[in-house]
């Protein structure tokens, strides 16, 4: 018995014939305009490509299970957490910050780690970096940073100049653009690094007690990168390398895994720790908050489809859980709002009813209509609140305690002001932390980037930010300046002097 067959169809389900030659007025003659399959399959090719993302374009992910190995309920009363060896869906997308989709991510760059947590109350969307810091702590400054990492207006070419001139400007960066520029700046895939939540966010317990928290992923696999020729080279030989690495690895059962550690910081702490504790550009050092063990992060499936699921695949850092919460971080403050509204530009209004997006639990609203509305628009429901008619309610048991902000004046106030402007320490700490391969690796970087800056601003902008090296190590300051063969006498003549 011959196997039964499924018809090919017209996107409105009407079976049809002829797949691979249009319809004309004899064998060499002009098409027929009612050939309505011809126009459907070239209309849906021309909309294929959606926007890409205008950061963090090139992309993988996969599915996976959180487990909960270790109670943290004293800090907080989010249900992902609430007993030891809870499992829950988990969704993690890899990326590359700069490049666009046809990129290499094997490029010095940052690696995006976005977390999506299905979890029983919403989805929680934990949306940060491979690294604890970023470049800049005011979101004002982030659409100008990402400028100078994309492409000149007048060359279309990616320029070394743009990017130290910006970095040179803006000392806060000088932290990020240590790490960027060691080996941690090409890591070997995305298997072999760890994740952060980077910002501060808030964890509230079952007494509505606040504690600051950073999140942290370790990686299981251990910390392993590419030299600058070896990511150089393999950006000619595989341009896919990490995206083929984690998909052929999962593919063969060989599963990925992050512990998930936090650090804890009181209020009290917060008010007279050294460093703001809400400053992006800073970590909080773990001789004086211990990272504390919470669980394991495993991905073990593979998307089926890359467009529906990766491609699709929308976080935003506002979707928290009850028992987490936000901090004043600045550039936290930022995102806030700016990446539903990037999803809703790429994906449309209504991008949460995407299957990846989609909560697999509850949601109970009065938001209808609008392009692309696929979930029954809630039926014949009423559309406004409150009304007479449904169950739904604002569940009082959800309220978070207020926030004491300590001030009640609206200002621009200098991010950078005195208290708020050592640049410098953390980057030099983290220097010379490094191991002698380390070092000299990060030098030997840092010298290929800035032999790029050209043009004729090019000595400013290289004294101006061999002031900043300087200042954070005097050693790592004469070893850049000798290797841009510079003249040490000369060039130390505009150098700050080191207490």
């Amino acid at each position: 018995m011959e196997e039964q067959k499924k018809k090919l169809t017209t996107a409105s389900g009407i079976p049809y014939a002829e797949n691979e030659n249009s319809m004309t007025v004899g064998p060499r003659g002009p098409i027929l305009l009612q050939d309505f399959i011809l126009h459907e399959k070239m209309a849906h090719f021309n909309r294929e490509r959606i926007p890409e993302r205008v950061v963090h374009a090139k992309g993988s992910g996969a599915y996976g299970t959180f487990t909960v190995t270790h109670d943290i309920s004293k800090y907080t009363r989010a249900k992902i957490f609430n007993t030891i060896g809870k499992q829950t869906k988990t969704f993690l997308r890899f990326s590359t910050v700069g490049g666009e989709k046809g990129s290499a991510d094997t490029e010095r760059d940052p690696r995006g780690f976005a977390l999506k947590f299905y979890t029983e109350e919403g989805n929680w969307d934990l949306v940060g970096n491979n690294t604890p810091v970023f470049f800049v702590k005011d979101p004002k400054k982030f659409g100008d940073f990402i400028h100078t990492q994309k492409r000149d207006p007048y060359t279309n070419c990616k320029s070394a100049t743009m990017m130290w001139d910006f970095w040179s400007l803006n000392p806060e960066s000088l932290h990020q653009v240590t790490i960027l520029m060691s080996d941690r700046g090409t890591p070997y895939g995305y298997r072999h690094m760890d994740g952060f939540g980077s910002h501060t966010f808030s964890l509230i317990n079952a007494k509505g007690e606040r504690h600051w928290v950073k999140f942290h992923f370790k990686t299981l696999q251990g910390i392993k990168n590419f030299t600058d020729e070896e990511a150089g080279e393999m950006r000619g030989k595989n341009p896919d390398f990490a995206q083929h690495d984690l998909l052929t690895h999962i593919d063969k059962g060989e599963f990925p895994k992050w512990a998930m550690k936090i650090q804890i910081m009181t209020e009290e702490e917060a008010r007279t720790y050294k460093w703001n504790p809400f400053d992006l550009t800073k970590v909080w050092p773990h001789g004086d908050f211990p990272l504390i063990d919470v669980g394991i992060l495993e991905l073990n499936k593979n998307p089926d489809n890359y467009f529906a699921h990766v491609e699709q695949s929308a976080f935003a850092p506002a979707h928290v859980v009850d028992g987490v919460s936000y901090s004043p971080d600045k550039m936290l403050q930022g995102r806030l709002l700016s990446y539903p509204d990037a999803h809703r530009y790429r994906l449309g209004g209504n991008y949460e009813q995407i299957p990846v997006n989609r909560c697999p639990f509850a949601v109970n609203n009065y938001e209808r209509d609008g392009q692309m509305r696929v979930d029954g628009n809630q039926g014949s429901n009423p559309n406004y609140f409150p009304n007479s008619f449904d169950d739904i309610v604002a569940d009082e048991a959800y309220k978070e305690p207020a926030w004491d902000l300590n001030s009640h004046v609206a200002d621009w106030y200098d991010r950078n002001a005195e208290g708020e402007n050592d640049h410098y320490t953390q980057p030099g700490n983290l220097y010379r932390i490094m191991t002698a391969d380390a070092k000299a690796d990060l030098i030997k970087n840092i010298v290929n980037s800035m032999s790029g800056i050209d043009g004729p601003k090019k000595e400013i902008i290289v004294n101006r930010q061999l002031c900043h090296w300087f200042r954070a190590d005097i050693n790592l300051g004469m070893a850049i300046a000798q290797g841009l063969n510079l003249n040490l006498q000369e060039t130390m003549k505009h150098m700050p002097q080191q207490a």
